[in-house]
């Protein structure tokens, strides 16, 4: 059996809330001090506190600090890390964590990677909380880890740089990283922070919804601040993996598909409400025109997602159509691999998809690329593949 841990970031996520989550599922936070211990870290302290966070019980943990943190660079971290006699699964996955911020600090301010300084995220209270997690998993036996959709807020947020608008820079560039699903929402604060984006693409294995597992263990990490009618926290599952729904469904992913009849809605409204889901992350939304009720025409929007969206996007079905009622079944599908190689025809790029039964050209690119030198779009579509299966061969 596998232990996995899956993350329910409903309220975002931070170093400490994801400390927290799992020292309330069990972790002991005495064994962690003692791991962190290891670190050449001097001057803190970690305080844990049982709280409430919209009515739902919560351990919030609090890195105190001694007055004058130290800024540190990304080589003294990564320097520290591999000094410290901590279990090499904990070292390997809190250098990930750091290699991220690291990467996206790189990228935010034009600086090598080695050069690189952090100031919150590289901080005491940061540090600890990163590896506080890596060596929390480790106690608790977790061999891989998931997440799903990671709510971001709005506004702007303090730092040390000045105010950042939210989501951060750093949250965004190290969440795309990992092609991370997240979704905003109208809380007018920072939900995700750095250190939390960055442990969670340096830590997870996959993204969805919860993974066929049975629950062993479950624990809420408080944010610090109270925020009106949503718990300020972080959920974890912990559990085993089990075979699921049997040999059958082997590889299978588990899809949503939502329909909604409607036959009072134009169709220059269905086609923005398409354009819409496909935005909001639906895998694929069509109309198929039906016959409703007293012989009136009608249409059937369906729309295909990953489980993990379905609530969303069954509120843009609802806001955008009208309509009274949306229905849902789950679905399996066996998607194939498939990857982007990229071509050039007449000296001009066009993308082209490739799977292990077929070569794809984009036909946004090789439209346009048609339309530019006046010839057939088939004619470049054809060439882009055959470009495409030349490299590959």
């Amino acid at each position: 059996m596998t232990t996995v841990a899956w993350w329910n970031c409903f309220a975002g996520i931070a170093g400490n809330m994801a400390l927290g989550a799992l020292v309330d599922a069990g972790a002991d936070l005495a064994s962690i001090e003692s791991q962190l211990a290891k670190l050449s870290l001097e001057g803190w302290e970690i305080r844990s506190e049982q709280v409430l966070r919209a009515g739902v019980a919560a351990t919030y943990l609090d890195v105190e600090v001694q007055a004058g943190s130290e800024t540190r660079t990304y080589t003294s971290i990564v320097a520290m890390l591999k000094r410290a006699d901590l279990p090499e699964r904990v070292r390997g996955r809190a250098l990930e964590v750091f290699g991220r911020l690291g990467r996206a600090e790189s990228r935010l301010h034009r600086v090598p990677l080695g050069e690189v300084h952090f100031h919150e995220v590289g901080s005491t209270d940061a540090i600890v909380d990163v590896v506080g997690t890596c060596i929390a998993l480790e106690l608790l036996g977790v061999d891989e880890v998931f997440s799903g959709p990671v709510a971001q807020g709005s506004g702007m947020a303090r730092s040390a740089h000045g105010s950042l608008p939210v989501p951060a820079p750093a949250v965004s560039l190290v969440l795309a990283e990992v092609e991370a699903p997240i979704y905003g929402t109208g809380v007018a604060m920072e939900l995700t922070t750095p250190t939390g984006a960055a442990l969670l693409a340096g830590l997870c294995n996959g993204w969805g919804p919860v993974p066929g597992m049975n629950i062993t263990a479950c624990g809420f990490g408080a944010g610090t601040r109270d925020i009106e009618g949503l718990p300020n926290a972080a959920q974890v599952l912990i559990g085993e993996v089990h075979a699921g729904e049997g040999p059958h469904f082997e590889g299978a992913q588990p899809l949503t598909v939502m329909e909604a009849t409607v036959d009072d809605v134009t169709g220059e409204v269905l086609a923005s409400t398409i354009s819409l889901l496909l935005a909001r992350g639906a895998l694929d939304a069509w109309v198929s025109p039906v016959t409703g009720k007293k012989g009136r025409p009608a249409h059937v929007l369906t729309v295909l997602c990953d489980p993990a969206y379905a609530q969303k996007l069954r509120q843009v079905i609802t806001s955008e159509t009208g309509t009274l009622g949306v229905r849902a079944s789950t679905w399996r599908r066996w998607p194939s691999s498939r990857s982007f190689v990229t071509v050039e025809v007449s000296g001009m790029p066009v993308r082209v998809k490739v799977s292990p039964q077929r070569y794809k050209a984009e036909h946004d690119d090789a439209l346009s690329v048609a339309e530019r030198l006046g010839r057939p779009l088939r004619e470049i579509a054809r060439e882009a593949e055959e470009a495409a299966r030349a490299r590959s061969s």
